[in-house]
């Protein structure tokens, strides 16, 4: 049976893992910082779930199954992620920087089919194997060397886990400090990198030391505006989220307990729905 979203989050092995987890999506952002950043917001991670998911869905000899910008659009609309303008502007920007691309020059504008490059299903290959190792580490199972023997399954895998995000209300509704960060660019990395920080020996405190004390260095890094990401962490700092051991700026920051149960809490629910979408994948495959 697949974990939980609670049986995930009480479990006394899921900080550790996670933790390794967001270390481990900070190297994506970091060795494909162009990719990471075309999916920098909640918003955008959804759209460009929804597009590998036509894109796994499509059945090369049934040409109604195309990805075109008018399915995709119809996708995002179904589902409330975005406006037909804006997940029309994301297909662009998919184009321009090679993360999808037309198969060929049959049909035009919205009927014109793509499909997502080698280069960007790779790196999201990645995504899922940070996802089914903390998994692991959690119950001790076996699912990333199931999945590295049966990689030809990730076609079946992420339409499943495009399915269970789009339908989750804690992973799409989350609590209200981490709604803060979602809607800033590469707010997902933002507080991966404060929780990778995080030792576990200190995740019982009411204000949880990180490893951020720059905010300068922290925005650099980040490739975004220093005064943007300090309005934001103001904000943050508003709600009682996050603050400073010391001088604001210039000693550790520190989360507090509820932020980071809320972020352990979204951690969960996605921990849960990649579980169970590998549960229906690969239980045959697993067995045999």
């Amino acid at each position: 049976m697949p974990l939980s979203a609670e049986e995930i989050a009480s479990h006394p092995a899921a900080l550790r893992g996670v933790k390794e987890q967001s270390r481990a999506l900070i190297h994506i952002y970091e060795t494909s910082p162009r990719l990471a950043a075309v999916f920098a917001t909640q918003q955008r991670w959804l759209l460009g779930h929804v597009g590998l998911a036509l894109h796994f869905r499509r059945d090369p000899d049934d040409r109604r199954t195309e990805m075109t910008v008018a399915r995709f659009i119809e996708v995002v609309r179904r589902n409330s992620v975005a406006s037909r303008n804006t997940a029309e502007a994301f297909v662009k920007e998919m184009l321009h920087y090679n993360v999808a691309e037309y198969i060929s020059s049959r049909g035009d504008g919205r009927t014109h089919p793509l499909r997502v490059t080698a280069a960007t299903i790779e790196t999201f290959t990645g995504w899922i194997h940070a996802h089914l190792r903390t998994l692991d580490r959690i119950d001790g199972g076996a699912r990333l060397t199931t999945f590295l023997e049966h990689p030809d399954m990730l076609a079946k895998l992420q339409p499943l886990i495009c399915d269970g995000l789009l339908a989750s209300i804690p992973v799409r509704e989350p609590q209200q400090t981490f709604s803060l960060f979602i809607w800033l660019n590469n707010g997902g990395i933002v507080m991966d990198w404060l929780m990778s920080g995080i030792d576990p020996e200190d995740a019982s405190l009411e204000k949880i030391p990180t490893g951020v004390i720059s905010i300068s260095e922290f925005a650099h890094w980040l490739k975004l505006s220093r005064t943007h990401l300090a309005r934001k962490l103001r904000d943050a700092e508003a709600l009682g989220s996050i603050g400073w051991v010391g001088q604001r700026g210039h000693s550790v920051m520190w989360v507090s307990r509820q932020f980071f149960d809320e972020y352990m809490a979204v951690q969960a629910a996605k921990l849960a729905i990649v579980d169970a979408a590998f549960e229906a994948c690969f239980s045959g495959a697993s067995e045999g």
